[in-house]
């Protein structure tokens, strides 16, 4: 049988893509190139300058495999990190097609370009946009709450519309009070277009001002002033999103404002903003809600609770309010704020209450899904709300990174990074997906690389609960106990504070302190930290003792034994019998 003869070599400026031997050459030197990421340029360089599909890449790329388009995604942005930003062109809503020109591959290389000219990194290749804080200009500071709700708002409306990257809101607030000027804030969101304004609000009156930077150009596409009472509070909301994804679209994506452009950007909006209510005051309690939940503290959700309780007395179809009072519930449970079956119970009827009144609303699909994953343990329908979830918001970081955190802790390392990798790309001053990082590159064993994303989470965020003790059991795997230690001991959380330094403190010989930490650790936090209890033991070699309280956590429904399949201080305990059987009762086994 004549054997297939070899793929040909395909030449591109600077670059040889030699498919045979499985290698990318940038300058005559081979880059380096994840095996998806190489599969997926040679079926663009193949048909070069064609539309190739995406169902046709996915199914080339993963055969056989249901994968997410995400996952194709991410391979693109690390192929346009390399190509440089206009090497892959993207049809939206059909697949990619490659630019640039093909040379004979036999022919002398182009001269190597300097160091200095390197193609610029790219993101991801969406029109974007950062929507930040408005400066609250009321009178009374109690007000603040107002401008900040009215930017996230206008901030999640945008990020529902198709084809338009917004960058998440932990990394747009980064910058609250800040001093940074427009530019600098725009390269480090990498987005090409700034939304900022300002809020002024008296009685039933407010005033707001908005306007609409062009990064590139230092231009203002648009900027209006609205002065209007409270209860014209929707219309003003959705004029500023219909102007500003006209301005996106016209400066970004040469779209010329028509007739039939103008229709289009106003259903866009109109979907985009399900699941909001039509009642002014309920508005209102509703922002001062999201104002106390996003402080993450157990007297802030109470608040938030309360306000989101009135905010639904007033308006029982407001889907938003329900998704939101779920989320407070869980966390309520989770962190032993209250009793965890209760709260759970009551996360889920809320979440169900946010789905009957809206669908389509992807937080109601995570509200829902976060109940599955910390309180039921039900992986696939956790999954499954996850995934529902991203189809409705696809470009939602703090999605991605809880979907990667999912297939991380269930063992679909692949999955994982691909997530993750997307995350980053989409929202580069995200903490969490930098913890989620870090956490990947721990268990890859690439302890500095997961050094530098905890400590980029350090940078970031300071104060952040568990940021320290990352860093503290990233120096304890490097053997840096006396490192290890003095991040344990800056950890604002207490229940890790103590753990960390308990482990810190054995690691360095001084089994005293190690004993003394755990002492605290359990007369304290033996109600709601079950699960890192157990970890301190087994880090002893005391098995006995891990598994005991293994089984108060399981007992407690423990959130953090979600993780325990891949968890790197409970590997001693993988040869005794019980814990097989315990990955099965948790539905993690193989």
């Amino acid at each position: 049988m004549t054997p297939n003869p070899p793929a040909p070599d395909y030449r591109f400026g600077r670059f040889l893509l030699q498919p045979s031997a499985q290698r990318l050459l940038v300058d005559g030197e081979a880059a380096t190139l994840g095996p998806r990421a190489f599969d997926v340029l040679v079926a663009l360089v193949e048909r070069a300058g064609q539309l190739v599909p995406k169902a046709e890449l996915l199914e080339r790329v993963w055969p056989a495999v249901v994968v997410e388009e995400n996952n194709l995604q991410v391979q693109v942005s690390a192929l346009r990190k390399i190509l440089g930003p206009d090497a892959i062109a993207t049809v939206p809503g059909r697949g990619y097609r490659f630019t640039l020109p093909l040379q004979p591959a036999g022919g002398p290389p182009p001269p190597a370009r300097p160091p200095a000219a390197s193609p610029a990194p790219a993101g991801v290749d969406a029109p974007s946009i950062a929507v930040l804080p408005f400066i609250n200009m009321s009178d009374d500071a109690a007000n603040e709450y107002f401008a900040d709700g009215l930017s996230e708002e206008l901030l999640n409306v945008l990020s529902k519309i198709r084809g338009l990257r917004v960058a998440s809101r932990t990394s747009a607030f980064s910058f609250k009070g800040g001093k940074a000027d427009i530019p600098t804030v725009a390269q480090k969101l990498n987005v090409a277009m700034i939304l900022e304004g300002s809020v002024r609000k008296a009685g039933p009156r407010v005033r707001i001002t908005a306007q609409l930077v062009h990064v590139a150009t230092d231009s203002h596409l648009w900027s209006e002033t609205y002065d209007r009472e409270l209860e014209d509070i929707f219309a003003v909301q959705d004029d500023i999103a219909r102007s500003v994804v006209s301005r996106v679209r016209a400066a970004l994506m040469g779209e010329r404002p028509d007739a039939s452009g103008n229709a289009q950007v106003t259903a866009d909006v109109q979907a985009a903003v399900k699941g909001r209510s039509s009642n002014a005051e309920a508005y209102r309690l509703y922002l001062q809600g999201s104002f106390f939940m996003n402080r993450y503290n157990e007297e802030d959700t109470v608040k938030a609770i309360g306000y989101f309780r009135h905010a639904l007395e007033l308006d029982p179809d407001y889907a938003l309010a329900w998704a939101s009072l779920s989320s407070c519930y869980l966390s309520q449970g989770a962190n032993a704020w209250a009793p965890f079956a209760e709260s759970a119970e009551r996360a889920r009827d809320a979440a169900a209450r946010a789905l009957e009144a809206e669908p389509d609303l992807a937080a109601a699909h995570w509200a829902l899904g976060a109940v599955r994953t910390y309180y039921d343990w039900d992986w696939k329908g956790a999954e499954s709300c996850l995934r529902r979830a991203l189809q409705l918001a696809p470009e939602d970081s703090q999605l991605i990174v809880r979907a990667a955190t999912l297939m991380q802790n269930l063992g679909r390392r692949e999955e994982a990074e691909a997530q993750v990798l997307r995350a980053l790309a989409l929202d580069p001053l995200n903490v969490d997906a930098h913890l989620a990082s870090g956490w990947r590159l721990t268990l890859a064993g690439r302890l500095p690389e997961a050094e530098s994303a905890y400590l980029r989470a350090r940078e970031l965020s300071p104060q952040r609960a568990k940021v320290h003790f990352y860093l503290c059991d990233i120096h304890l795997l490097q053997g840096r106990p006396e490192e290890a230690l003095h991040e344990a001991e800056r950890e604002v959380d207490e229940t890790f504070r103590l753990h960390g330094i308990g482990l810190a403190e054995l690691a360095r010989g001084r089994v005293a302190a190690s004993d003394a930490a755990l002492r605290e650790l359990i007369r304290k936090h033996q109600s709601d930290a079950a699960y890192q209890i157990a970890e301190a033991y087994a880090s002893r070699d005391d098995a006995g003792r891990a598994f005991e309280w293994l089984e108060r956590a399981y007992r407690q429904r423990d959130a953090g034994l979600a993780s325990m399949k891949i968890d790197p201080l409970l590997r001693g305990l993988h040869g005794d019998p019980r814990w097989p059987l315990l990955l099965q009762r948790m539905g993690l086994a193989d």
